[in-house]
């Protein structure tokens, strides 16, 4: 079984403001870090109805443009990916802070990605030169080489599902 390590996400707002969410580091480095988080109870995110006891696999890169939540069942099976573009991801060893560019991507398995929140992004304003250029990066990696990340973030959940589970799959 691997060890659990507290660690704090923190979402910063394009428009100001932050959510906290208490967290389990799984693995990492100063690249990429993968964290847990079980729901407590039901959810219901972008149309998915997601079930209590969902296992997150949330992972951050340094590096991209965004970062996933990859949904599982408590058995192993892939509920979805809920991709967010980002920009100023910090990884550090008990906090991992980014800032939510508001545009996200949901993969639900055998379905074609599904671009979310274009008109908040919109209504969001003008971005700074910076900020658009990791919007127009980060849509393009996702929905050009979708198959392809969500392979490695798979294959990187899996690698860490029966450490954290041992026997559940």
């Amino acid at each position: 079984m691997v060890a659990l390590v507290p660690v704090l996400e923190i979402k910063r707002r394009l428009a100001g403001g932050e959510q906290r969410f208490a967290c389990q580091r799984l693995a990492g480095d100063a690249r990429h870090a993968v964290v847990l988080w079980v729901a407590p109870a039901s959810m219901h995110v972008h149309g998915v109805d997601l079930p209590a006891g969902t296992i997150s696999f949330g992972h951050f890169w340094g590096d991209r443009h965004y970062n996933v939540y990859h949904w599982l069942d408590p058995a192993g099976k892939t509920l979805g990916y809920y991709f967010n573009i980002c920009d100023e991801t910090q990884l550090a060893t008990d906090k991992i802070v980014w800032r939510d560019l508001v545009l996200d991507v949901l993969v639900l398995p055998g379905r074609a990605p599904q671009l979310l929140d274009e008109d908040e992004l919109a209504a969001a304003g003008p971005l700074d030169a910076t900020a658009a250029a990791h919007v127009a990066a980060g849509r393009t990696a996702l929905l050009t080489d979708t198959a392809a990340i969500t392979a490695e973030v798979d294959a990187a959940s899996r690698m860490l599902f029966p450490l954290v589970f041992p026997g559940a799959a």
